[in-house]
């Protein structure tokens, strides 16, 4: 066989979680890699259960200014997979919007590869497209999972960038310029960090996966880059003419061993007038947004006020999709629903403004998304197909400047209590915080 012919085979295998683990190890080789994990959930649309782009045959790193046009031309030079996230920070060549903020973790606004090696991975079978797939098959079978990175050897504290006080007088400060018209709601966001931090992230990613396994998960490494994602969040995704986004808008604490007031939580979850008010806001952004790229008509609201159980929360998902216009490209999708309207707010450009005005460092690729874009199946429409998360409950770590960061946040509106809103970040970083501590 020419060793530089793809080919794409299928291996029988009989412990799924253990091979996951074998993958993950196996991984590590790879300076760029993207695993994205779906924690057999069947949040639909489903596509895969686990998929490992790693290895880079071809990339595009770039800041905002024309990235997306650049990307788009990239994605025009070749079908292929490519892999990859669009940072928060895009939003300075989608609006006449400027950063200036503080940031320790260092992704680009954009960053695409083409990789060497796709495996996906199921309940009963690995699929390996890639050169010598036969032989990745066997190395990954031969990985000892006793063999992990070395054990952390410093423990980690981890601090606010606000204190409880200043977080509580900033919200206030933000209901002012609701009452004053500014903005309905916006979503916003504090930093949880530590310094001098050495982890582990395969390790860490593990540990996060076993407290907090979600449906839109990422190991993702970029260089001295890491992303360790415990997302349950969808950003879009789009199938042939098809568009769909998940938003989310609404949380409730879980209650451990105790199923009444468990259902108790959910309940006042999907009863909430708060949180019905701020999920139908995004649902309607969302909707504003698909409008600009949809056929007249066609955009439509298939779940309203969905509440979704995981390990830690109760969270309130709605779904909005649409036909998508004859030969839409994803620069110009990209272009007309991002920062998703669940990161932001609403109207989206006033509140991206005074978010840059309160918060205290940039949030790079959080707020942002992490994915796929996908050629196959999709070619008659004469555009590939994706799929891209939002990047929330997360992990940044610049392995380089030995700098992690936890970012939290929460829609603010004028019935907003502030308590309660430092109580929800701290309830979102919770399961991140234990895994690191």
């Amino acid at each position: 066989m020419n060793n530089t012919t793809i080919t794409n085979c299928i291996f029988a295998i009989s412990d799924f979680e253990l091979t996951k683990k074998k993958v993950l190890n196996w991984t590590k080789q790879f300076g760029t890699f993207c695993f994205l994990d779906n924690h057999q959930y069947q949040i639909k649309p489903h596509a895969f259960e686990c998929i490992l782009a790693a290895g880079v045959k071809r990339s595009i790193s770039l800041n905002a200014g024309t990235a997306l046009e650049q990307l788009q031309n990239f994605i025009n030079e070749k079908h292929s997979w490519l892999f990859g996230h669009l940072g928060y920070d895009l939003k300075n060549e989608i609006e006449e919007l400027s950063s200036a903020n503080a940031s320790m973790i260092k992704f680009p606004d954009l960053f695409f590869f083409e990789p060497k090696v796709v495996i996906k991975l199921s309940e009963m079978e690995i699929s390996i497209e890639a050169e010598n797939p036969e032989m990745i098959f066997k190395n990954i079978s031969d990985e000892s999972i006793d063999e992990f990175f070395l054990p952390v050897e410093n423990k980690l504290k981890i601090e606010s960038r606000l204190s409880k006080e200043e977080y509580i007088s900033t919200i206030k400060k933000l209901q002012q310029h609701i009452v004053r018209g500014d903005c309905y709601e916006i979503n916003f966001c504090q930093e949880f960090y530590t310094t001098n931090a050495v982890i582990n992230p395969v390790e860490v990613y593990l540990k996060l996966s076993k407290v907090s396994p979600n449906p839109f998960s990422a190991l993702y490494r970029m260089n001295d880059q890491w992303l360790i994602c415990a997302s349950p969040e969808r950003y879009i995704k789009k199938t042939g003419n098809n568009i769909l986004s998940q938003p989310i808008k609404g949380t409730s604490i879980r209650i451990k061993n105790n199923e009444i007031k468990d259902g108790i939580s959910r309940q006042d979850l999907f009863n909430s007038a708060k949180d019905r008010s701020e999920n139908v806001m995004v649902v309607d952004l969302v909707r504003n947004d698909l409008a600009k790229i949809c056929e007249e008509g066609s955009v439509k609201v298939d779940e309203l006020y969905g509440i979704y159980s995981f390990p830690q929360v109760h969270q309130m998902i709605s779904t909005v999709s649409g036909t998508l216009k004859n030969k839409m490209s994803f620069a110009e999708i990209i272009r007309a629903t991002f920062p998703m309207g669940s990161m932001t707010g609403a109207p989206k450009k006033r509140v991206m403004e005074l978010i840059e005005e309160y918060e205290l460092t940039k949030r790079g690729i959080f707020s942002g998304a992490v994915g796929y874009i996908n050629p196959e199946g999709d070619l008659p429409t004469g555009q590939p197909g994706f799929d891209f998360n939002v990047v929330i409950r997360s992990i940044l770590y610049n392995a380089s400047a030995k700098y992690l960061s936890l970012p939290a946040g929460s829609g603010i509106t004028f019935y907003s209590d502030p308590e309660k809103e430092w109580e929800e970040c701290l309830m979102k970083a919770e399961a991140m915080k234990n895994v690191l501590e």
